[in-house]
């Protein structure tokens, strides 16, 4: 089991040291688009940083979603395939690149099957577009009234940049810790649908 941490911690983030990120917000265009709480589907594009204990591990995500399905890949920096993770009406199923297959109904019975414990993942989608889900603690906004730190299901998720200072702005940075797990998603690009 201990080959498919790296794995599982990316995948909690999609289901995240030693890199830095830059970035920065100042004078992205914004295209009209659904405020953050309506969006339903959308595409990113970025990399994950995962911190566990004394080890460091990095990941490129693809992720496509709706509320129907999930199309997740997870990919080496240099780009080779790590991990696809698809989510339909059958359930969910992980291919890794030694071809190990797992298939579950949903994101906490996959996770209990990986590692013997339910992560209670479902709400993931509303808080990476940054929108407080309910049950939700701890919450608190910045000057836009968007989110900047929050406790969900036992993480520390906050919001370290947006791609501009506009209140419905998007995240680009989002950091997550948990005992001693530290994420970091630094989002290249997002597409929404309309």
């Amino acid at each position: 089991m201990l080959h498919i941490l790296p794995l599982f911690l990316a995948l909690l983030l999609a289901l995240t040291g030693c890199a830095q990120f830059s970035g920065s917000d100042r004078g992205t265009y914004l295209p009209q688009r659904p405020a953050r709480a309506a969006i339903a589907d959308f595409s990113l594009d970025g990399r994950i940083v995962i911190q566990h204990q004394q080890t460091s591990y990095s990941v490129n995500i693809s992720w496509q979603h709706s509320a129907q399905t999930d199309a997740i890949m997870l990919s080496t920096p240099l780009g080779q395939g790590i991990a696809e993770l698809t989510r339909n009406t059958d359930g969910m199923r992980l291919v890794t690149s030694e071809k190990r297959e797992y298939n579950a109904p949903d994101w906490s019975a996959l996770t209990h099957q990986l590692f013997g414990i339910d992560l209670p993942l479902a709400n993931l989608p509303r808080w990476l577009v940054g929108t407080v889900p309910a049950g939700a603690l701890g919450v608190h906004y910045d000057d836009s009234g968007r989110p900047q730190r929050q406790w969900i299901d036992g993480w520390l998720v906050a919001y370290a940049a947006y791609e501009s200072a506009a209140a419905d702005a998007l995240p680009t940075l989002i950091e997550l810790t948990r005992e001693d797990i530290q994420v970091k998603l630094k989002i290249d690009q997002w597409l929404i649908s309309q």
